[in-house]
């Protein structure tokens, strides 16, 4: 049985990129250790998804096939957690693809990389 282990995303500056999704998501570096150019971020409880951070050259895609949902809890949480992520170094992405009733806002981190956080209540 497969299960998802590690989500891995590219990254100019991992050691940027680690404090940002550190903070973000009060994830821990796996081993204690963050390298110039590869790091495996893990839940402080050691449960749940990594999120490994790889030096890339890679350009960041406008729209990416693959990105994050980082989920709330309803629209105050939501909003309470983009102000938050903000605060962290992230941006909001002038996004062209929001339906009329978008559940989610799109966010850049300092890398680029685009994620979106999502109003779970939203019906």
């Amino acid at each position: 049985m497969l299960s998802i282990g590690t989500i891995v995303m590219g990254a100019t500056d991992v050691r940027r990129a680690t404090e940002f999704w550190s903070r973000a998501l009060s994830y821990v570096p796996r081993d204690g250790e963050v390298k110039d150019d590869w790091v495996v971020l893990v839940p402080t409880d050691g449960s749940g998804v990594g999120l490994a951070l790889g030096r890339s050259a890679t350009p960041v895609q406008e729209h990416p096939r693959i990105h994050l949902d980082l989920y709330a809890g309803d629209a105050a949480d939501q909003e309470a957690e983009v102000a938050r992520l903000i605060s962290l170094g992230a941006e909001r992405v002038d996004w062209d693809l929001y339906p009329d009733d978008a559940d989610f806002i799109v966010l850049a981190d300092p890398e680029g990389n685009r994620f979106c956080v999502i109003d779970t209540s939203h019906g």
